[in-house]
């Protein structure tokens, strides 16, 4: 069970999809009794294989409200330098000081090396990078020094195996990685931790039939992973419960 978090205050990015790894977060510190802001980006959902139901980030959010929760979200394109300072005061408008900052947004195109190009390197970086990296700053801007600041960045597998299709993730992702510990030796005195999750392959509604039977051959458990998985453990990280663990990479793959 995740600690109680009543009075904690939850900005989570990229909850768009009822079967992602945002939307399972936030059900869950709502559940522990968090108030929880959201952003989403329809364009880039709508686009991709897995596509996004109209109107469903608002639906997450009404589900949230259902089962008691105050809260509330923001369409936000964090692509745009401008945008992180701008949810970040709109999550201060709503429900004011921030705890808890989760980084779950990103942008994604496969690319092998001959199909790089610096707009697509230039795409991923925007918002897997200087996105998070500013999201970071404006929420400890905001942070008054108040214990259980607590910050999580979504990363993948990129340094456990080869992803050679898709080289600007894995350049960004990686670069998520390598900031942990700075950043969280950076804002410490500022009682924020900083930790990194990857979930490994979490079936959130991307994964096909095949890749789906080549997993389940390779995974220990018997099963990939579900959203719920990187859920818990990260409501555990951003409970009071978590807060002798800092500038960590937590691999939480089910053994794969």
């Amino acid at each position: 069970m995740t600690p109680h978090m009543h009075g904690k205050v939850a900005l989570i990015t990229g909850v768009s999809r009822k079967l992602g790894i945002g939307a399972a977060i936030a059900h869950t510190l709502a559940r522990a009794g968090a108030t929880i802001f959201t952003t989403y980006y329809r364009s880039f959902d709508v686009a991709m294989p897995w596509g996004s139901a109209e109107h469903e980030p608002e639906a997450i959010l009404a589900e949230l409200r259902a089962h008691g929760a105050a809260a509330a979200g923001l369409e936000a394109n964090l692509a745009d330098p401008s945008a992180p300072e701008q949810v970040i005061a709109a999550t201060n408008r709503a429900f004011g000081h921030i705890d808890i900052l989760i980084n779950n947004a990103a942008y994604y195109q496969a690319a092998p090396l001959d199909g790089l190009t610096a707009a697509l390197l230039d795409q991923h970086y925007a918002v897997n990078v200087r996105g998070t990296l500013l999201l970071c700053r404006a929420f400890a801007d905001q942070h008054d020094g108040r214990a259980g600041g607590r910050i999580v960045n979504l990363t993948s597998g990129q340094g456990l195996t080869p992803m050679p299709a898709e080289l600007p993730y894995v350049m960004t992702k990686a670069a998520i990685e390598g900031l942990t510990l700075t950043l969280s030796a950076a804002l410490a005195g500022k009682q924020i931790t900083v930790n990194a999750v990857d979930p490994g392959a979490t079936d959130s509604g991307w994964i096909s039939d095949h890749l789906r039977a080549e997993l389940l051959r390779q995974a220990p458990f018997g099963r990939v992973g579900i959203p719920d998985d990187a859920a818990r453990l990260i409501g555990f990280l951003v409970s009071d419960a978590g807060q002798w663990i800092t500038g960590q990479v937590i691999r939480s793959r089910g053994g794969m």
